[in-house]
């Protein structure tokens, strides 16, 4: 039977859908990921990732909404025991049709000025990533990353 491991630390934190906000999360997140005392390469990996999942939401989640009021984002974490940082990004938004599909590299439907490169960026810098989506409901992209030497 696996050992389950203890959760440590949480937070939650939500914020409007906005670019001036992508800055905002990396802060947050950094310094929850700070109490594990990652690497500077572990930290870099950490606000990457989660920059690409919020800038998402802001550029891809609310293209339909018109009432600025519905545009958030929730950002939650958790570390556990054994190193484990679990951040998930969500947003009540339109959510995808196809998630295979949008996480295919050089994927977008936000334009040419788009690279269709934020799920693989994800991907590269966590050790786990899954994305929940439901057309009509929104998304939640959860990162895991495990942050110590022990880990690696």
């Amino acid at each position: 039977m696996k050992k389950e491991n203890k959760k440590l630390n949480s937070f939650s934190c939500t914020f409007p859908a906005k670019s001036v906000n992508e800055g905002f999360s990396r802060g947050i997140v950094s310094s929850f990921c700070s109490q594990l005392d990652p690497t500077v390469e572990e930290l870099c990996d950490v606000k990457t990732a989660v920059s690409e999942a919020v800038t998402n939401c802001i550029v891809h989640a609310y293209k339909y909404e018109t009432d600025e009021r519905k545009k958030k984002i929730v950002i939650k974490g958790e570390y556990t025991e054994n190193g484990c940082l679990k951040i998930s990004v969500k947003d009540n938004g339109c959510g995808m049709e196809n998630v295979e599909k949008a996480m295919e590299p050089m994927y977008t439907e936000g334009g040419e000025e788009r690279s269709g490169m934020g799920f693989s960026i994800m991907k590269c810098f966590t050790d786990k990533l899954s994305v929940k989506s439901k057309k009509g409901a929104g998304t939640t992209v959860i990162l895991k990353k495990y942050i110590g030497k022990a880990n690696k």
